[in-house]
């Protein structure tokens, strides 16, 4: 990352490096060189420092790095999202933390009231070297939040907020991630799972039926209690999904009866309605993790000698049938979860086979003479 701060140049051409002092780990020095080369001098530095105790206080005691009360404004953020998106922009904020400092300073103890439009751009243009433009747009989305609470936290004026995120983002388009299952192979998946006539089989059936019959997304899947099942009317209630929403999703004839199933070998004990299972088949009282669902449908897609998938790809399989059998686009929306319509139609993966027959139901009016 010094490398690339110390070639990069603002429009009058004037040298911008960052790098992180051998001498104190915690100093970041932004040096403005106005001299064409010249050696920047001490006048013209811009030092960061991170101060732990005002800036990134320590965790809290408990073990809750998100408790309220917090001065730190990565913390202030992170508390505010869902587990889920926590995670994903944890993850975000500490490579760019680590990337900034050389590795010297974790999100945590970063100095994130101390950015300033240099630095994000900066930041902006090293990720769109190294990551697709919609990735590098979120990953500072989650850097302007942490920034906007640092402002709301009197760490930062409104001056310096507005400018420091005041970055030009760019837009792109790249081949869509994932796939869609054929129903094949969600067929042959399931399959591996009926010849099972374990508690595992059993349990493992149900937990594909409802990823590609509801939708869901694994964290949502794994959280499911009983009492979000509703027998009469087949259908489940998502509790805090993504976005903290609730939403209600349904289940066709195959999903439901591969959930009651197990249900009825499960028992009618409160709790989620997944669980993990020890040797012999023997169920655990506790809800599984979403590292185990993973784990499950790479182990079954194995057996069932199908191509490499994600459980997302339950999801985009859900997506793209419903659109393909007609469903309109407002509703499906709604089914997934999803706060626009936008968001559902990237999950649409119908690809050439919907396209033709979409242009077959027009008709051109063309008629040659003298025939």
């Amino acid at each position: 990352m010094s490398d690339l701060l110390n070639s990069l140049s603002d429009t009058d051409g004037t040298a911008m490096p960052i790098s992180v002092e051998s001498a104190n780990p915690t100093i970041i020095s932004c040096a403005i060189d106005h001299s064409n080369g010249n050696p920047v001098t001490s006048e013209t530095a811009i030092a960061i420092t991170a101060n732990p105790t005002t800036i990134a206080p320590a965790i809290p005691t408990g073990g809750n790095a998100y408790a309220p009360g917090s001065t730190n404004p990565y913390l202030v953020y992170l508390s505010q999202l869902g587990l889920g998106s926590r995670r994903t922009m944890r993850e975000s904020l500490e490579h760019i933390a680590r990337m900034v400092s050389d590795g010297s300073l974790d999100a945590l103890n970063f100095p994130w009231n101390e950015l300033r439009y240099q630095h994000t751009q900066a930041i902006y243009t090293h990720l769109l070297e190294t990551r697709a433009p919609a990735t590098a747009n979120k990953m500072m989305a989650a850097v302007g939040r942490v920034l906007k609470e640092a402002w709301k936290l009197g760490q930062m004026s409104a001056e310096d907020y507005h400018r420091t995120i005041a970055i030009e983002r760019r837009t792109g388009q790249r081949l869509l991630k994932g796939r869609a299952l054929s129903a094949g192979e969600v067929g042959a998946i399931l399959s591996v799972c009926c010849q099972d006539d374990s508690v595992k089989g059993c349990r493992d059936a149900a937990l594909i039926a409802v990823l590609y019959g509801a939708g869901v997304r694994r964290r949502e899947v794994v959280a499911l209690e009983l009492e979000d099942w509703n027998s009469a009317d087949c259908c489940l209630t998502v509790r805090r999904g993504k976005g903290d929403k609730d939403r209600t999703t349904y289940l066709d004839d195959g999903a439901a009866a591969a959930l009651l199933n197990w249900l009825a070998v499960r028992g009618e004990h409160k709790g989620t309605i997944f669980h993990p299972l020890r040797k012999g088949g023997l169920i655990e009282m506790r809800s599984m993790s979403d590292q185990a669902v993973l784990d499950i449908l790479q182990e079954r897609g194995k057996e069932a000698q199908v191509a490499s998938f994600s459980p997302h790809d339950f999801r985009r399989t859900f997506i793209s049938n419903l659109l393909d059998a007609g469903a309109d686009i407002s509703t499906v929306q709604k089914l997934a979860g999803h706060a626009s319509p936008v968001t559902t139609a990237r999950y649409d993966r119908r690809g050439e086979a919907a396209k033709r027959k979409a242009v077959s139901l027009l008709h051109t009016p063309y008629i040659r003479n003298g025939l």
